[in-house]
């Protein structure tokens, strides 16, 4: 009998905070600037710099901790990990290991069989390493220290997801949690959330865990569903084999689809951790911590249910615009300009999505001014253009934010309301469709489309259509 199999996957997920200086020091943390331009003594390791923590951080990651439903350690400290890497510059990395600053949460996801709750094991502060950019054409590795310092915040969550879907329904979650809270961008592309998964097979009953690998390298939710598919595979067919899982790193290699071995697995004991001596505890008052929550936004699920409560959307209208923070604001900014929610509502989910598809990007590159698809929407109210001049106009805004009255008046797109004009359009379409016009006295009343959509093509689309259907109806029931 084949054996079956259960995958344990465990995430460690690295944050980088939306502060504008480092976490230690007072250089910028600007994602793209020239290599080695924004570093000082303390970040690139210099003997005899001292680290000053940014309070912001600690305000970042008690608002992240607070939204994942975690228990925050009012008396917390920083420690020393020790290793040897060329873009750790001091040889060691600022982290938390014995007192990490939240505690014990969990992040809600949807499965098929229902609501689960992933648990949070921890959250901790920690600074970020430099980054190595390896010249395959020079065959050297250079360094770029703009990065180290950059303050990060590592989620670990408990092994409680069972397949690449779990797992990304709680990067997805967690992702759009933090960006709610204004803590981090979260772009997967410039390294601002990066995940490790901790992965191993066990065969189904089982409740001891198998021998876990940490995959690293995986930048895109794609590539992460990939990974764990491949690794699942990987450890399966070695257990069927009577080999072992070795416990090692490896990394994932998205275009091969392969992971292949870093080094082993490191524990604890190897970093050789100790309170770091330049840092004093960080002390976390009452009124601090009460002052972190009352400032805590809306997060989505509240937004969803004020969606439906306050402007009579649909669930499903409210999920799809509440899955981006940057989609919900603009939504809001418009509704409140124009109070016409449905059909913001509307161009938000239908033209916008659309588009967004076909650019192949998310709804964070929204740009547009909302006062201007407030404008289009009461454009389209007052009949100054119809629905169809309305999807061009729309798309001129998002493409270049026009002004939609300016490229209505320029373009010649308002709707002809001139009915002696009118008339003698439908006047020359009856006459042009003789048979039709037959078709429809036989009783064939479905060809009064076809009738009025040539009305349209020849006011070349900027008649109004209800009232091209309304002369076309009276001239032929006459």
């Amino acid at each position: 009998m084949k054996k079956e199999y259960e995958t344990v996957i465990g995430l460690e997920v690295h944050v980088e905070l939306a502060t504008k200086t480092k976490i230690f020091c007072g250089c910028s943390t600007e994602f793209g600037a020239k290599p080695n331009t924004h570093t000082c003594p303390v970040c690139t390791g210099m003997p005899g710099s001292l680290p000053v923590l940014n309070k912001k951080v600690v305000e970042y990651a008690m608002s992240v901790g607070l939204a994942a439903n975690c228990g925050i350690n009012q008396f917390c400290k920083f420690d020393r990990k020790n290793y040897f890497y060329p873009d750790n510059p001091q040889n060691y990395q600022i982290s938390q290991l014995y007192l990490p600053i939240c505690h014990d949460g969990y992040i809600p996801i949807d499965t098929p069989a229902g609501e689960k709750k992933i648990r949070i094991h921890e959250i901790h502060m920690e600074e970020d390493a430099g980054k190595l950019i390896h010249d395959e054409w020079e065959d050297c590795s250079l360094v770029d220290y703009n990065r180290s310092g950059v303050p990060l915040i590592e989620i670990v969550s408990e092994p409680d997801m069972r397949s690449a879907d779990e797992v990304i329904a709680y990067l997805e979650r967690l992702r759009l949690l933090v960006q709610y809270l204004g803590a981090s961008d979260c772009k997967l592309q410039e390294g601002s959330m990066r995940a490790d998964v901790n992965l191993s097979v066990r065969e189904v009953g089982s409740e001891t865990f198998g021998t876990r690998t940490e995959m690293k390298n995986l930048n895109s939710f794609k590539a992460i569903a990939r990974a764990i598919d491949g690794e699942r595979a990987r450890q399966i067919e070695l257990l069927e084999e009577g080999r072992k899982v070795i416990q090692e790193t490896r990394r994932w290699d998205d275009n091969k689809e392969y992971s292949y071995a870093m080094r082993s697995k490191e524990d604890a004991k190897d970093y050789r951790y100790f309170p770091d001596p330049d840092l004093p505890p960080v002390c976390i008052s009452d009124e601090w911590l009460e002052s972190v929550r009352a400032a805590l936004p809306e997060l989505q699920p509240e937004k969803m249910a004020r969606y439906q409560s306050e402007y009579g959307l649909s669930e499903y209208d409210s999920r799809i615009l509440t899955e981006s923070k940057k989609m919900a604001d603009m939504f809001e900014k418009t509704t409140t300009l124009c109070q016409k929610p449905k059909k913001v509502a509307n161009w938000l989910i239908g033209e916008a999505s659309r588009l967004l598809k076909e650019k192949g990007e998310d709804a964070e590159s929204l740009w547009f001014s909302p006062i201007h698809l407030a404008q289009l929407t009461d454009l389209v109210d007052a009949g100054t253009i119809n629905n169809n001049t309305a999807k061009e106009v729309f798309t001129a805004i998002f493409e270049q934010d026009v002004d939609p009255s300016a490229y209505v008046d320029a373009h010649g797109l308002g709707m002809v309301n001139d009915d002696s004009a009118l008339e003698q359009a439908v006047s020359d379409v009856l006459a042009a469709n003789p048979k039709t016009v037959e078709e429809y006295n036989s009783g064939k009343t479905k060809v009064l489309g076809f009738l009025v959509g040539q009305v349209m093509k020849a006011m070349k689309g900027k008649a109004n259509p209800g009232k091209v259907n309304e002369m076309m109806t009276e001239k032929l029931n006459a």
